[in-house]
């Protein structure tokens, strides 16, 4: 056999070889079934992987392939097909001849093309026409040697077992479902993803809103004076806010204040603080603001009625602020009794101080009873002297209408505010403020003591002070003082206390009678006259006495 045949019965050999392993790729479902190969992304082999596979399996068969033997007459190489002849029983073996046989010859003696064994059908159906030469004796001699040729059904195995292999080792598996699964986990994290993105988004919103009502400094003291033009919105308004540093966003505030409904926001100057919260800015807003831009109040300062200057001077000490000046209860008392001040509010209230109580009169303080109770806005700007003067004017203020009724009386303003700084305490109700005055006078004019403890009590240093009804009966009526109005006929050098503007009142416009005494029912609030010792002796035993016991 040439050279040539035997080079073409290779590559026929080796076509078939691939044709099998084509056949072998279209049962990859059943291998898969036999065999399932999860494969991660990361280990699936590439397209040139299983290509150079393929080649190489295809190498080793053709390695492991049975050759054929040289013909020993004409030392041409043996041909594939002798070597299937050995194999194959029943195959005669002719003497060699010089001439090769004739094709009749040929038909007739050659056996019948070799067939893969049934196991390996599915493999290999089509059949190979394969050239087969006759052996002769010494080819007989070489078919008894050691060698042992690879029967063709090794063969197939061989390419059975190499196809299986290097299709598990590199076919990819196909994972449609895994895939979709996939898909729809991406899916569902990305929405929770999102999700969760949108709660804290709304959380941190709505602790933004939250924090934006609060103030913007909860310690701060200062005042922002702050000017709402007429006409102005909520918008504007929270701009205007917002600028002046009193809120954290405007367009939050004016969504707070339609949210709650406050509307009714007015115009003008107002003096705000950094402290306030949007709903105390509102609630300010609310009532209004000045014509013209004030100065700050700091505190408010509040004189109750009755209150004496010693308690005056408590409250004053009682003020915390920035103030441009300490003040402090001992300053006031000071200034009060500081004669150049005196003198220098005597010039400015001359009506109100005409008749103030001289230096030697024994009143101890000769201010006493002329500041008038009322509730002081303290500034920065405040100081003890402006103080005392701005209550010195409400005093002079709410006396005013009365300068010419007073003098008609024939009383001085120091008289006037003497009585009714007895009559604030001893009365409660008008309508006993008015009768007890009237007692009063009806005393004076008949030169009576006027017998008020409450002068007593402010002698010791005890009026204002919570007194019990034992001790007010056991006061002492023998002490020695300008302010014993048991002993001494007349008034006191001065009030006792600040009146209020309805014992004032009472005292100008006191009821006339002819009682002399009353006493007061301290349980009941009731107040019982007479106009005789008997009868009063008789109404403190019952209404005080009794109550002792």
């Amino acid at each position: 056999m040439s050279e040539k045949s035997r080079e073409e019965e290779k590559l026929s050999f080796k076509e078939q070889i691939l044709r099998d392993l084509e056949k072998v790729k279209g049962y990859d479902e059943v291998l898969k079934e036999d065999e399932a190969v999860v494969r991660t992304p990361a280990n699936e082999p590439s397209t040139e992987e299983l290509m150079a596979d393929s080649l190489s399996t295809v190498e080793e068969i053709m390695r492991k392939a049975p050759t054929v033997p040289t013909h020993p007459s004409q030392g041409v190489p043996a041909s594939p097909a002798d070597e299937i002849q050995r194999e194959t029983p029943g195959v005669p073996s002719h003497p060699s001849q010089d001439v090769p046989s004739s094709p009749a010859e040929e038909s007739g003696s050659r056996p019948g093309p070799v067939r893969p064994k049934k196991l390996e059908r599915e493999y290999n159906e089509t059949p190979t026409r394969v050239a087969v030469s006759y052996t002769t004796a010494e080819k007989k001699a070489e078919q008894a040697g050691p060698e042992t040729p690879t029967p063709a059904t090794e063969t197939v195995d061989i390419i059975r077992d190499t196809s299986r292999r290097s299709r598990r080792e590199g076919a990819k598996p196909v994972k449609p479902k895994k895939e979709k699964k996939s898909h729809v986990k991406a899916f569902v994290i990305s929405f929770l993803v999102f999700l969760a993105l949108l709660s804290a988004g709304g959380y941190f919103g709505y602790q933004y809103v939250l924090d934006s009502l609060l103030p913007i400094d909860a310690n701060s003291k200062k005042y922002v004076t702050v000017g709402i033009p007429e006409g102005s919105n909520v918008q504007e308004i929270g701009t205007t806010l917002e600028k002046a540093g009193l809120v954290k966003h405007g367009l939050i505030f004016s969504f707070y204040a339609k949210y709650k409904n406050y509307t009714d926001l007015k115009a003008g100057y107002y003096n705000l603080q950094k402290s306030m919260s949007t709903e105390d800015l509102l609630k300010e807003l609310q009532k209004g603001g000045t014509d013209e831009p004030q100065e700050p109040v700091l505190a408010t300062l509040t004189i109750p009625e009755g209150y004496t200057l010693d308690q005056i001077a408590q409250a004053v000490g009682q003020l915390q602020g920035d103030f441009k000046e300490s003040l402090t209860a001992e300053a006031f008392l000071a200034k009060v009794q500081d004669e150049t001040f005196i003198s220098q509010a005597v010039a400015k209230y001359p009506t109100l101080l005409e008749s103030l109580p001289v230096k030697d009169s024994g009143a101890r303080y000769r201010l006493e009873g002329y500041l008038f109770p009322a509730t002081y806005s303290i500034k920065e700007s405040t100081t003890i002297e402006s103080l005392i003067d701005e209550m010195l004017a409400a005093m002079d203020k709410n006396l005013s209408p009365y300068y010419s009724t007073i003098k008609s009386k024939n009383l001085t303003v120091n008289e006037l505010l003497t009585i009714a700084s007895l009559v604030e305490k001893e009365g409660a109700k008008t309508e006993d403020r008015k009768l007890i005055a009237g007692v009063f006078y009806n005393r004076l004019n008949r030169d009576m003591p006027l017998q008020s403890n409450i002068a007593i009590l402010y002698a010791q240093g005890k009026l204002g002070q919570n007194i019990s009804l034992a001790e007010d009966v056991a006061i002492d009526t023998n002490i020695d003082s300008p302010y014993n109005v048991y002993k001494n006929v007349g008034l006191m050098p001065g009030p006792v206390d600040s009146p209020s503007l309805d014992a004032i009142e009472s005292s100008i416009n006191q009821t006339k009678s002819d009682n002399l005494y009353f006493v007061a029912d301290v349980t009941e609030g009731k107040v019982y006259y007479a106009n005789n010792q008997e009868d009063h002796d008789r109404n403190v035993a019952e209404h005080v006495n009794s109550k002792l016991n």
